[in-house]
């Protein structure tokens, strides 16, 4: 019988040992990094949540905000109130040339450049605004026809305007075709027609006849036409409306119209 010799086990490699010990290293590392980036990424996720969450709070969704009615009429001088319900009355009593459906703002923007803007209905009334209406400062007799005919055409119609710079100053009201009260200063009166009217009195409103001079007694205060050209838009709400002073919920109801006087209208 032949029996088998077995030596001893054989020993380990020592150069096996740094390798299996630098994986094992490196798989940890890689390991920590990944839990580091998840922990890192939870983190932003949740910061980011808390900041919208806080602008929510701070900036609500955006809506929709009427124009500011001061903002909007800071720039027309001008402007008529018409006691109508009916826009396309009032444009074609107008003769409005090229005319088309438009915004208070657009309508607005483009009554500084000479074109007319037809309001929508305000209440009972509807407003006529832009730097193309005639200046009473200007042509006294051209702005009296032009009211004048619109009165006739439709109804009560008032006319106001100023030009702060110079104090120039207007206010006219018209019934059916009839001067019911006219006042214009334009370095002197070049209109004063009718009786004075309870709200000018109340405003204290000084209208000086035609070969008066403005003079003030008191010089700690304002001229007295410098005082008539502040309150023109009072007077224009004791009347009828002040443009300045709408309620802006009303401003983005119905289109107006924009348009052109026609070459052919007949004032």
């Amino acid at each position: 019988m032949q029996a088998t010799l077995d030596g001893p086990p054989a020993a380990a490699d020592p150069h096996t040992l740094p390798a299996v010990t630098l994986v094992l290293m490196t798989v940890s590392f890689f390991a920590l990094g990944l839990l580091f980036l998840s922990f890192v990424r939870r983190q932003v996720r949740a910061a980011r949540a808390r900041r919208l969450e806080r602008d929510a709070l701070v900036s609500p969704e955006p809506s929709f905000h009427p124009p500011d009615a001061a903002a909007l009429f800071e720039s027309p001088c001008r402007w008529i109130a018409i006691r109508s319900g009916n826009v396309s009355l009032v444009q074609e009593a107008l003769h409005l040339h090229n005319a088309t459906l438009c915004s208070w703002e657009e309508g607005l923007a483009g009554a500084r450049d000479r074109r007319l803007f037809v309001s929508p209905p305000v209440g009972e009334w509807i407003l006529v605004v832009g730097s193309g209406l005639p200046d009473p400062a200007d042509d006294v007799d051209k702005c009296f026809h032009f009211l004048r005919h619109l009165s006739r055409e439709l109804g009560m119609v008032q006319f106001f305007s100023f030009n702060r710079a110079l104090h120039h100053h207007a206010w006219a009201r018209f019934a059916d075709g009839r001067v019911q009260r006219a006042y214009a200063w334009a370095g002197h009166t070049t209109w004063n027609e009718g009786r004075r009217t309870a709200e000018e009195v109340a405003l204290g409103l000084r209208c000086f006849d035609y070969t008066e001079t403005a003079t003030r007694t008191d010089f700690n205060e304002a001229s007295p036409v410098a005082r008539n050209t502040e309150k023109l838009t009072a007077l224009a709400a004791r009347w009828s409306l002040d443009p300045t002073a709408l309620d802006e919920r009303l401003l983005g109801a119905d289109p107006g119209i924009t348009g052109e006087f026609s070459p052919s209208r007949p004032f």
